[in-house]
This record gives C-alpha cells, sequence and structure tokens, in this order.
C-alpha cells in the first residue's frame, strides 16, 4: 500500500468504528474543559471526571474559583496527582482570566499557553474541543499509533504533530485526534497489546513494529 491509501484506510477505518465521538472528559463550558484538560496531565480521564465534579460544585468558573485560596483547591484535587502544581496553575489562571480576559477563556493557542500550567496539548485540546478551531492535540495513544502505523519516526510529540498535520486533511482533525485516543485505548494499547484486535496496525503496520510484535509472541523462533 502507499502512504496515501494507507492514510485513507486508517482514517475510513476510525470512521466507521467510531461514527459518534465521545468527549473524554466531562465539562459543560470552554472554562470547565480547560481545568479538566489541566488536571489530566500524569491522570486518568476517569479519576478527573470522578473530582472535577466535586471541584466545579465549589467554582465552575474563574470569579468563583479565585475565592478559594490554592489549598483548598488542592484539597479536593489531591487524587489526581500532581495537586501542588496544578491547584496554584488553577488559581493563577482563573486570577489572569479575570484580570486580562473578562473572565472568558481566550480562543488563541498561542494565548492559553501564556496561562499557568497550561501547556501546547492543553490549549491545542481547548481550541479544538471547545471552540472547534482545527488542532491536533497529541497524546501518547497518538504518538504511539502515528509511529505504529508508520505515519511518524516517534522521535517527539512535536514531529508526531507536525507530522499528523501534514498527512490528515485539516477539517477532520478535531474528530480524528479524538478518534484515535478511543482506537489506541481500546484496540492498540502499550500493554496488553493483541495484534489480532488491531485492525489497522495489521493492515498497514512498520515492519519493525510488527517483527518485534511476533517476536515478543515466539521468543524462540
Amino acid at each position: 500500500m502507499t502512504k496515501a491509501e494507507k492514510v485513507k484506510f486508517a482514517i475510513e477505518t476510525l470512521q466507521s468504528l467510531y461514527p459518534t465521538i465521545p468527549v473524554p472528559l466531562d465539562h459543560k463550558d470552554p472554562y470547565t474543559l480547560l481545568i479538566a484538560v489541566l488536571l489530566s496531565a500524569q491522570s486518568t480521564d476517569v479519576r478527573v471526571n470522578k473530582i472535577t465534579p466535586l471541584l466545579f460544585a465549589k467554582a465552575d468558573n474563574p470569579y468563583d474559583m479565585v475565592k478559594m485560596t490554592a489549598d483548598e483547591i488542592r484539597e479536593i484535587i489531591k487524587p489526581v496527582g500532581l495537586s501542588p502544581m496544578k491547584s496554584k496553575g488553577i488559581y493563577g489562571l482563573s486570577k489572569i482570566l479575570i484580570e486580562k480576559y473578562d473572565g472568558q477563556v481566550p480562543q488563541e493557542i498561542e494565548l492559553l499557553e501564556q496561562l499557568p500550567a497550561v501547556g501546547h496539548k492543553t490549549a491545542s485540546v481547548v481550541v479544538s474541543q471547545a471552540f472547534g478551531i482545527p488542532a491536533f492535540p497529541v497524546d501518547t495513544h497518538i504518538h504511539r499509533l502515528m509511529y505504529r502505523w508508520g505515519f511518524s519516526n516517534g522521535k517527539n510529540v512535536v514531529q508526531t504533530e507536525r507530522d499528523a498535520k501534514r498527512l490528515f486533511p485539516k477539517e477532520i482533525w478535531n474528530d480524528l485526534h479524538l478518534q484515535i485516543i478511543w482506537y489506541g485505548r481500546e484496540y492498540s494499547p502499550a500493554r496488553g497489546w493483541n495484534l489480532e484486535k488491531d485492525i489497522i496496525t495489521k493492515k498497514i503496520g512498520r515492519k519493525p513494529v510488527l517483527q518485534a510484535y511476533y517476536k515478543s509472541k515466539n521468543p524462540n523462533s
């Protein structure tokens, strides 16, 4: 298969598997999404979705959030991990949103990246899922699958994002990055990987990946 044919196969398979795409993090507006994505760093969506209702019951907007101290925020979000840094980030960005943006979340990635504890991936998720602006946030699942499928060299997430934006049509970025995440979780995980279930990698995966998989299953072959 040519590279173009592989890309077409991956897109069509993902669209058939996920015609309706669930959003992993529960939220109701750009601010609550921003907080949820920030909390998800080095944590799981399941854990974050258990904690955000407790946090948002006290403060679901920047004005209420700054009524709490960073320590009070930290006590609520402790289960998601990295709570000292995240609580300071949540308090700090809420204060900035009030002072600079009338309490609204900006729609520009560059402005979002200037907020405390907000990196490129978090900013990309927010503009994509909250505002519908084309972006391609790269998480561990996307990074892994772009390499397995031979679409990127796997050196770093910056290169993976660049390759994804080059290969995939811009108009499907927002859906596609979520589809790849769900596929990675359900069909092509890092651990407990079953190639027979992973229909895309089995069809288009790069040879070294496939050879390493089969060797791991048959170490004496």
